[in-house]
């Protein structure tokens, strides 16, 4: 009977805790987007703001708005409880309630590379060039960098409409001819997550991290002579767009980087009058309708802008892309030809290559102890080298072999200097392959591919007294083959809509120099105190701007071209071969890649200026896309804020939208030895514009794999004008193959001048 009786306490108290824990989610409050049809405000408000607060009071006495939104969408956010939220979006007049979402950052040589360095001739005239703003959404910038030197510039622009906001980290001073703008938005964040903590980050546009100087300094820097890392990279550093104007807008904290703020800095971008938006975050995936960020940027792109947008660090993993909305240019990453090598020496007098860009004091000629970390270590993930696993009396004078993962890489030689440790081998995983990023590390450190890594590791358990020491490192250029495409750049298909190929384009993401904040050390650690101009840092965060520089200078050089003409531009022009015409290659599997990982191509901005043909992808277009994805009425209205109801007699198609590429997604058959002799047709249609002189232009295709048959109709296009309009269909004739399988196939227009040329993908589910 006891036992019975305290069953039952024990059976209730469980029950009372979910019921305490439901009700406290419930008054829990969290922040939402709130997305009011404008055009439909009743007729007993005078203004919209009034409408807002009317209805938000009618939901909650206590809540307040943190933003209005008044370009990109027509809204507001706040602090609602479950229950106060549902009864907003019962109201009349509202489109969406959307939940707050958290995203992350993406975290010289390069006009060299791209072939700027030597062809300037081909590129607008300065004057054009500095009437373009690029506007970077970051944690900010650091004003006082050389990139941001205003010497030569002309007048700010007459179209700018934004303004520099001051606070006590950040004069009015902070702002010129060059750097024309910044502003910062912290309200969603602090509603979240508490108040800036101005001990440890700045309450203004200034960057206490180092990531939104580096991205918008890419973008759009001013030339720098004598620039370097301690010594790595010396040279000129600059951006892509080096006369082009930069408007900062800082919407990451060190918590994170959040919607209502991210949105908030899109809205004033618009009307501050910027004509490119370049945006190295991402964060989870969902259909469009509910990311309040494709929202805005689809807005935005309405008006003119283009936006880029790095594509994740997700690789190499399939599917493993943010920012895949058709209307975003998604940026992959893919290296220099330039390294930086540091090379390891072992016992047994065998040598390997590894990467780093540390600039201490050297190891001495002599060897010394290696040892593994997972043999030096109780945790279950010493190997990994994560803080506190390491036995100090099992390191102390040695070099010490970690595994990269899981941790920051520059964490690992912290934990193993923290430990005694000499040095360390940062040695990658399958998952890792071949991939070597360099960091600024904090003691004699070589980042060693997965092959070396085994090799050394076998070494340490095959010898009874391992031995080896690392050689400092050194700037290496013209390294061959390259690019590659970077192990860590996320990948295709396209997670949300299969039909179109993401991501559209790769650019320089790997060891990318370009202009640091004073606030943090190269490696971003606490206890790092070097004060550094510039540093050299990866990412699909590093590829994203510079793709919005040469977004810059192709809308200076064309400035009525669409965002969708300036993107066709950059994909149609790319290329994915080599010189002696092999395949650009995947860092990761040795192997040649794929679409799915580099999108149309590496960009190639000399030949983007003259493309001949673009693939203008119209608001109309997108229309047809939305009522393919049986997007109700008040659904589009989110994004176009029209009235448009679709066609219940047309048959939309995906494929169908004017894109530069094509991803054709198939099922496989269930007939008898997989249906094999089944047989599926795709058609999809496209439009092409005249953007060069008159010409006649032949298509050919090159197909990767046979069981698919490509047609086009017609199989020539001339154009007698410019802004000529042409339009042909695809016929993709299928076998069935088995679940998992991909093929590829490129389609050409060409007039014997100018090539523009499509990437098709094919993957069978």
């Amino acid at each position: 009977m006891r036992t019975w009786r305290l069953s039952i306490l024990v059976f209730l108290t469980f029950q009372f805790a979910l019921i305490v824990a439901e009700e406290i989610e419930h008054r829990q409050k969290n922040t939402y987007i709130v997305h009011m049809d404008k055009s439909n405000m009743p007729e007993t408000f005078n203004d919209h703001f009034q409408w807002y607060e009317t209805s938000l009071k009618m939901a909650s006495s206590s809540a307040d708005m943190l933003y209005t939104y008044n370009n990109i969408v027509h809204g507001f956010s706040t602090r609602l409880t479950t229950e106060e939220a549902e009864l907003l979006r019962g109201q009349l007049g509202i489109l969406s309630v959307l939940p707050e979402a958290r995203y992350e950052l993406h975290t010289t040589r390069t006009p060299q590379f791209l072939g700027l360095g030597q062809s300037d001739a081909f590129f607008p005239q300065a004057d054009l060039a500095s009437e373009v703003i690029v506007g970077v959404l970051d944690t900010g910038v650091w004003p006082e960098l050389k990139s941001f030197d205003d010497t030569g510039l002309g007048p700010v622009p007459s179209s700018w409409r934004g303004e520099c906001e001051t606070s006590k980290t950040f004069p009015l001073s902070s702002c010129n001819r060059k750097l024309i703008g910044a502003r910062f938005f912290p309200r969603g964040y602090e509603a979240t997550v508490g108040p800036v903590n101005e001990k440890f980050e700045s309450r203004s546009p200034r960057d206490d991290d180092g990531h939104g100087s580096h991205t918008s300094t890419t973008a759009a820097g001013s030339p720098v002579e004598g620039a370097s890392l301690f010594g790595f990279a010396a040279g000129t550093a600059r951006g892509m767009a080096t006369h082009a104007r930069v408007a900062a807008y800082k919407v990451c904290w060190l918590g994170g980087c959040f919607s209502s703020d991210i949105l908030a800095a899109m809205d004033k971008a618009v009307e501050d009058g910027v004509n490119v938006l370049s945006m190295s975050i991402g964060g989870g995936l969902t259909d469009y309708t509910g990311d309040s960020i494709s929202i805005g940027a689809f807005r935005a792109m309405e008006q003119g802008i283009l936006i880029s947008c790095s594509a994740g660090n997700g690789g190499p993993a399939s599917g493993s892309l943010s920012n895949v909305a058709p209307w975003i240019t998604t940026v992959g990453a893919g290296t220099l030809d330039r390294d930086f090598p540091a090379f390891v020496m072992l016992g047994d007098g065998k040598k390997f290559s590894g990467s780093s860009l540390y600039s201490g004091k050297p190891l001495s000629d002599s060897l010394l102890p290696l040892v593994y970390a997972g043999n030096t270590t109780t945790s279950p993930n010493g190997k990994l080298c994560i803080p506190g696993s390491l036995i100090p009396s099992k390191v102390a004078g040695k070099i010490v072999v970690c595994d990269r993962g899981s941790n920051p890489r520059v964490q690992k030689g912290l934990v193993v200097k923290d430990a005694g440790g000499a040095g360390m081998v940062l040695a990658n995983t399958d998952y890792f392959g071949e991939e070597q990023v360099a960091d600024a590390h904090l003691l004699p450190t070589a980042a060693v591919g997965q092959k070396a890594g085994d090799s050394i590791k076998s070494y340490i358990s095959s010898d009874p007294s391992p031995m080896a020491t690392i050689s400092p490192g050194e700037t290496q250029v013209d390294v061959q083959p390259s690019p590659v495409v970077a192990s860590f750049s996320s990948r295709g298909p396209n997670p949300v809509t299969p039909e179109i190929l993401k991501p559209d384009i790769i650019a320089p993401g790997v060891n990318i120099l370009a202009g640091w904040t004073e606030a943090v050390g190269p490696s971003g650690l606490e206890v790092d105190t070097r004060k550094v101009s510039f540093n050299i840092v990866s990412g699909t965060s590093m590829s994203c701007p510079h793709v919005s520089g040469l977004a810059a200078l192709l809308k200076a050089a064309h400035p009525d071209w669409s965002p969708a003409a300036v993107k066709s531009a950059l994909m149609t022009t790319a290329y994915n071969t080599y010189r002696g015409g092999k395949t650009i290659q995947d860092v990761a599997t040795g192997s040649p890649a794929t679409p799915f990982d580099y999108g149309a191509g590496h960009v190639n901005p000399i030949a983007a200026l003259d493309p001949g043909l673009v693939y203008d992808t119209t608001v109309d277009d997108y229309l047809g896309f939305f009522c393919a994805l049986d997007y109700r009425q008040d659904q589009i209205k989110r994004f176009t804020n029209r009235d448009f109801a679709c066609d219940t007699n047309k048959k939309y198609s995906v494929g169908d939208l004017n894109y530069p590429s094509f991803a054709v997604p198939l099922q496989t058959a269930s007939g008898k030895g997989g249906g094999s002799d089944e047989l599926t047709v795709v058609k999809y249609t496209r439009t092409l514009t005249n953007v060069g002189t008159p010409a006649t232009y032949k298509v050919s295709v090159s197909s990767q794999i046979s069981s698919v048959k490509i047609s086009v109709d017609p199989e020539s296009l001339t154009f007698s004008q410019p802004n000529e309009k042409k339009s042909y269909t695809v016929t993709f004739t299928a076998s069935s193959m088995p679940s998992g399988m991909t093929g590829f196939a490129h389609l050409e227009w060409s007039d014997g001048k100018h090539v523009v040329r499509s990437p098709v993908a094919f993957s069978w589910t």
